[in-house]
């Protein structure tokens, strides 16, 4: 599995400045990116580590994540 940091900042570099534009002007893109970061971190360590998770739970975080991306990315737009 990859241990790639899925960062936005890593993630969309060429949006560095909107992204923190948005999070600091807009409540609903802040709150967005908060849980995004929260649940990458999560995802993160699972990797990383020996912690059981089941794959169902796994794979639904994931896809959480992969939403959230895709619902900050249009945002950024």
């Amino acid at each position: 599995m990859s241990e790639l940091n899925h960062s936005l900042y890593n993630d969309f570099p060429e949006h560095r400045s909107q992204i923190e534009k948005l999070k600091n002007e807009n409540p609903l893109f802040a709150e967005k990116a908060a849980e995004y970061h929260k649940l990458d971190h999560s995802v993160r360590g699972l990797q990383m580590s020996e912690i059981p998770a089941s794959d169902h739970r796994f794979e639904e975080m994931k896809m959480r994540r992969l939403k959230l991306k895709d619902e900050l990315y249009q945002m950024l737009m």
